[in-house]
């Protein structure tokens, strides 16, 4: 069957065929609609369809990042019909070979993925990151209660070990950055070495170097940044503008990544990054939270409530994985 596909590069008009293949995908949260276009224009993105005839079957992208010298690749969707098939396979060899050809300085080839890799994966990959993933979803109206019962519950973030200091004494609490602000911080070797996984940045599914670079890629994100201090933090994060989801007519979905290994700011920032939300947000709303994986637990026993904002899904990973595109 895989022969028989032919590659080309996507277009405006494959628009309808690609929503398609990805009707079944990602628990009503598929992301394709909204992104479709915006990844057709966006400066170093490459998106590759595969058509079976006049039917497109398939689809794959590959961002050029770290100053052109790494992939990654994001997207991949191959219709219902057609999967096991070599399809997926084949498309993704296209791509790969594309770039060899095209762009000979990428070395690199990386990617997210939320499930376990097989072992004929990780024997092609390495595992640069790990991230757990707590997802939780409401209506837009509850969100208010359910931020009341959070704030009661925030823990101290007193800023650290001195003991000289008061019990009931505590940091000013989370500050928003201005985007200057959050690119300083995001390359500053405090922040890479003690709190990036994997010295990784990682927005939404997307892992970035922490070079200048790929600040340009972090801008047109439009993110929302926040910090427990503006300076040698605890815990930075970054939130997604939220978006329309196929789940149901009114549901939004965001995620925010936040980089620390300390409970207490994590759930600061947690907090102060759903009010920076709250005014504008309406309908149903499902929202992913990326942290160290030994916080997982803490931050899940942290959001129970009775506010009725429920578990959509339970404990999951999204893995960043690396591979040198010249050996493989």
């Amino acid at each position: 069957m895989a022969a028989a596909v032919a590659f080309r590069l996507a277009e405006p008009g494959d628009f309808l065929q690609v929503l398609n293949i990805c009707s079944e995908a990602f628990d009503g949260l598929d992301y394709m609609a909204v992104f479709y276009q915006r990844w057709l224009e966006e400066p170093g993105r490459l998106v590759f369809v595969a058509a079976l005839d006049s039917r497109v079957v398939a689809l794959e992208s590959a961002l050029l990042v770290d100053g052109g010298q790494t992939a990654v690749f994001q997207g991949l969707r191959v219709a219902s019909d057609l999967r096991g098939r070599g399809v997926a396979g084949a498309l993704q060899k296209h791509v790969t070979d594309y770039i060899r050809h095209h762009y000979p300085q990428v070395s690199a080839c990386r990617l997210s993925r939320g499930d376990q890799p097989s072992p004929q994966t990780l024997s092609k990959y390495s595992l640069v990151a790990k991230e757990a993933i707590l997802s939780l979803c409401c209506e837009a109206t509850d969100l208010g209660l359910f931020l009341a019962e959070l704030r009661a519950k925030v823990p101290c973030n007193s800023s650290s070990s001195s003991s000289s200091s008061s019990s009931s004494s505590c940091s000013p609490g989370p500050v928003m950055l201005s985007q200057q602000e959050a690119e300083t911080l995001i390359l500053s070797d405090h922040v890479v070495s003690k709190l990036l996984p994997g010295q990784t940045i990682i927005n939404d599914w997307e892992p970035l170097r922490p070079v200048e670079a790929n600040l340009e890629v972090l801008r047109r994100r439009g993110l929302t940044w926040i910090a427990d201090r503006r300076s040698e933090p605890a815990a930075l994060s970054l939130c997604t503008v939220p978006y329309a989801v196929p789940l149901r007519h009114d549901a939004l979905h965001f995620n925010m990544n936040i980089f620390g290994r300390s409970l207490a700011p994590v759930c600061s920032v947690f907090v102060a990054q759903l009010e920076a939300l709250l005014p504008s947000l309406t309908g149903y709303l499902v929202f992913h939270t990326y942290v160290d994986p030994p916080l997982w637990p803490g931050l899940r026993h942290f959001c129970q409530n009775t506010a009725n904002v429920l578990f959509f899904k339970d404990y999951w990973e999204e893995l960043v994985l690396e591979t040198d595109l010249q050996k493989n």
